[in-house]
């Protein structure tokens, strides 16, 4: 079922078929298959958001301790073997990336 958007931009949903925005299998969601970008018009990820974002909720990530189950204490000697086996790297971002961004110190 498709979901009628009115757009600040005149003609950016002109054709029906290119809006992809759905009711979501979930009450009160929606699902839109592709990039979504928030103050730009050229997403480069799944969501990019330009600006500040306000969260009044939880944020979780797969690394949040939340999403896990059976946590428990390892070997520190092992880990710290291991960790002496990384590959350590320095860099600077890009400098169109880092103005693009808001990156002062790149």
């Amino acid at each position: 079922q498709k979901i009628v958007l009115q757009a600040s931009n005149p003609g950016q949903f002109e054709n029906d078929s290119d809006a992809l925005w759905q009711r979501g299998h979930v009450p009160e969601t929606i699902a839109y298959h592709g990039r979504v970008g928030i103050n730009t018009d050229a997403p480069d990820e799944a969501l990019v958001v330009c600006g500040n974002a306000k969260v009044m909720g939880r944020v979780m990530h797969p690394s949040d301790s939340r999403a896990k189950q059976n946590i428990r204490e390892v070997d520190t000697n092992e880990q710290l073997r291991r960790i002496t086996q990384m590959r350590l790297v320095e860099y600077d971002y890009k400098p169109e990336f880092a103005s693009v961004m808001g990156i002062k110190d790149t």
